[in-house]
């Protein structure tokens, strides 16, 4: 399969993207690391007449821990994100999500920014940016502005990013306590069937202080769960505090039947993800 045809751009600043964009219009499309549109192009699904690549921008491929938060650029591959010591440090749980996404050839060129700004229900970081509770950065041509992760996602595909709006920066709050990104899938490298990022902090008192739980892959957005969360405030994760998590996770998500599964089987897989990381996370708090 080969693409339709299409001219090329490489613009060196973000202004210059925004600016071909905004001359371009409805025929552009913009390219970060390409794994998610370049496949739809293929398959004739996508025919965009021009493609503005990002690539050359390099004001945004950056990490920055600041105090007590971090910023990362949208250019920035997920090798990035695996092998960088202060964000290693300020939120262990990017590293752990990005070295479940795909494979490593993919990971050397594949970036944050693409990853969470088309609207693919199955990528590993929108979810993981929820829970982060984090904020996007999008630049236009009326300027910047900010949307939170959890109001960012619309539908399959479908986000608050205006189409002449590029991603171009993420950021979210330094990590504390215990952190777990666990996923299902039918084999290195594929989508997730269900995946789960916790957040988890304790007390002095020993019971859980703070707690932020997203689902991947299992409705036409990535899910908050904000209800789990808020029971698992104030607990000690005993079993009954558990099984009322569980059922509010498997409350709120909407998945479908598809080649990775029935219904039945996608929600007992997110179950077994969602305990799984939720245990792992409690044990690093």
């Amino acid at each position: 399969m080969i693409t339709g045809n299409f001219e090329y751009h490489a613009p060196e600043s973000l202004p210059a993207a925004v600016g071909l964009l905004g001359e371009l219009g409805d025929d552009a499309r913009v390219i970060a690391g390409g794994h998610s549109l370049i496949p739809m192009m293929k398959l004739r699904l996508a025919m965009p007449e021009h493609l503005i690549d990002l690539r050359k921008i390099r004001d945004l491929d950056y990490i920055r821990v600041d105090g007590s938060t971090c910023t990362i650029g949208a250019m920035t591959t997920q090798h990035t994100l695996i092998n960088d010591a202060a964000l290693q440090l300020a939120a262990p749980i990017v590293a752990e999500t990005a070295l479940q996404v795909a494979d490593p050839q993919i990971r050397y060129q594949g970036t944050i920014g693409g990853n969470v700004a088309n609207g693919d229900p199955g990528n590993d970081f929108p979810g993981l940016m929820q829970c982060l509770d984090a904020t996007f950065s999008l630049v236009g041509p009326d300027g910047e502005r900010d949307v939170k992760a959890r109001e960012f996602y619309e539908a399959a595909y479908f986000t608050a990013r205006d189409d002449l709006e590029i991603l171009s920066a993420i950021a979210f709050p330094v990590c504390e306590g215990g952190y777990a990104y666990e996923k299902q899938k039918r084999k290195i490298g594929d989508y997730a069937t269900a995946a789960s990022a916790v957040l988890l902090s304790k007390g002095a008192d020993g019971m859980c202080s703070k707690a932020s739980i997203a689902m991947t892959n299992l409705a036409d957005t990535p899910i908050y769960c904000e209800e789990a969360s808020a029971l698992l405030v104030g607990s000690a994760l005993d079993a009954e505090t558990l099984v009322k998590v569980v059922a509010a996770c498997i409350e709120v998500i909407e998945p479908v039947d598809d080649n990775r599964g029935p219904v039945a089987f996608k929600k007992h897989a997110a179950s077994t993800v969602l305990k799984r990381a939720i245990d792992r996370a409690w044990s690093r708090a």
